[in-house]
């Protein structure tokens, strides 16, 4: 990765234009920090109108190029993606952990996730075959195709910098489209590497281009007349405003926004696998997922026994420095980790049982780093914050109800619609839970319903704006548009005046 000197002794991470790293039109450039150490290490360049300018016109410029290329030449610089990233994910999950602070085993899963889109990516001329139909009338034939749609955004948040880019501009690219990347300012070198490797790869400059910066980039990529569709991933209000701006500037938004999952456990279910499940799914990535379990519903009497045995295993959980051999690392930001923290007061006064308190841990690691531990609050009522906002740490709260359809209720009546679990033996129950539940991404006896990179990502209700998900089938129709030709070749001279509406003999 390529990084220019702020005249201060630290980095400053670049922006990427044109198949070469960009120093930027202005001055203005943000911290990033390394959450284990509580320390700013290097700056990033935020982008002024003049660099989205500057970015957007060089992926206009290649768009001509790129979509003229073959299938076949696009199909073979995606494979030679895919071995390079292979290759060096190593070096990657390193640049993850120094800047969001997750750990190194947790850092290389988010590229293995996201590798699975570029591999589908690399066999996207199959789902870009038209369809064909002969002889729909005397002599008329009717075939669709699907071309790109030009140059798209993509607007990525700080807690998956490699995997959620790679949601959306493997196929974008793959189907002939030039990309902008606004990666978040929190993490930001991990775009420009990926973009450095995709030049290695034979990329052609300007197809790839990485924005570093804040809301003067994001919101001139979705004004700008050039820009043809926004992807984006973050928080419910910001998802709303990228979704209401980009459509009233006439482009494709998809906005993926926030989420607040819930885990139901049935009295039949194998609390073992329940209690790891929860862990797994509630402190991976200390929290910072959309697709985290953040609510257990448990269906009494099991409540108190899987309490217990989610505690035993919270205690055997090491946090500390992601570089090291620890289960968790630090929150992203200082802010970020005091704002969580926050909550377990906000359980206290709402009268809810703090059953493992995460403020009170021992890390392993720098005492100023970002550190917030596992936390699981029992009894929390579903009046509380701590229920109805999207917390976004490691903080595990458990509601208690009686039967089975109180619990469907309350999966239901929140206005988010990412992902749920169900964790049963009984067989029946998976399937009224899975045809009942208003969600758009669900497991049994799976914690984190993530689909594999052929279907498509994306939720119901607030944790979705617009009417397409993330790669699979979705994806491909997100990033292409369809043309229908309906043809005849008569021979000399069959020609008639007839002004009537065309009919089908």
């Amino acid at each position: 990765m390529t990084t220019t000197d702020h005249g201060e002794g630290l980095p400053v991470v670049p922006h990427w234009i044109n198949g070469a790293p960009w120093a930027g039109a202005g001055g203005r450039t943000g911290d990033v920090y390394d959450p284990a150490l509580g320390t700013v290490t290097k700056h990033v360049a935020f982008a002024e109108d003049t660099d989205v300018e500057t970015a957007v016109l060089a992926a206009r410029n290649a768009f001509a190029g790129w979509r003229a290329l073959s299938l076949a030449r696009r199909q073979a610089i995606m494979f030679r993606f895919r071995d390079l990233l292979d290759e060096r994910k190593d070096e990657l999950a390193e640049i993850i952990t120094a800047e969001h602070g997750k750990v190194l085993s947790d850092a290389l899963g988010e590229i293995t996730r996201g590798q699975e889109v570029v591999e589908f990516a690399t066999g996207l001329a199959h789902h870009l075959k038209g369809e064909f139909s002969e002889q729909v009338s005397t002599g008329v034939d009717v075939h669709s195709i699907r071309q790109p749609l030009g140059v798209v955004a993509v607007v990525s948040p700080f807690n998956f910098p490699a995997m959620v880019p790679m949601w959306f501009f493997p196929v974008a690219i793959a189907a002939g489209n030039t990309v902008v990347l606004k990666p978040s300012e929190k993490d930001p070198s991990a775009a420009v590497w990926i973009a450095g490797l995709f030049k290695e790869a034979g990329l052609p400059d300007g197809v790839f281009n990485v924005l570093q910066g804040d809301k003067v980039a994001v919101d001139g990529l979705l004004t700008h007349p050039d820009v043809c569709s926004v992807s984006f991933v973050g928080s419910t209000p910001i998802a709303r405003y990228v979704y209401e701006t980009g459509a009233r500037h006439g482009k494709r938004v998809q906005a993926l926004g926030g989420a607040k999952n819930h885990m139901l456990v049935l009295p039949d279910a194998d609390l073992d696998l329940a209690a790891d499940s929860a862990i797994n799914a509630g402190f991976g990535s200390a929290g910072e997922r959309c697709m985290a379990i953040s609510v257990i519903v448990a269906v009494e009497p099991v409540a108190d026994e899987l309490i217990a045995r989610i505690t035993s295993r919270m205690a055997a959980l090491r946090v500390g420095d992601g570089r090291r051999s620890c289960d968790m690392g630090p929150l992203v930001t200082r802010e970020h980790r005091d704002r969580v923290a926050s909550y377990v007061d906000v359980a206290i006064e709402d009268g809810a049982e703090v059953v493992v308190d995460g403020r009170k841990i021992e890390v392993d690691g720098d005492g100023d780093g970002f550190w917030f531990g596992p936390t699981l609050i029992d009894r929390v009522p579903t009046t509380s914050r701590v229920y109805t906002d999207e917390i976004f740490g490691p903080i595990l709260s458990l509601v208690r109800v009686s039967a089975f359809d109180d619990a469907i209720r309350l999966v239901n009546s929140g206005p988010y619609g990412n992902g749920t679990a169900i964790f049963t033996n009984d067989g029946r129950a998976a399937r009224r839970f899975q045809n009942e539940v208003a969600v758009g991404m669900i497991g049994v006896n799976v914690p984190i319903p993530v689909p594999v990179a052929t279907f498509s990502f994306g939720g119901w209700r607030q944790s979705l704006f617009g009417d397409t998900r993330a790669h699979g089938a979705d994806g491909v129709r997100f990033f292409t548009q369809q043309k229908v030709v309906t043809s005849r070749w008569p021979e000399p001279h069959q020609g008639e005046l007839n002004l009537g509406f065309p009919r089908n003999e």
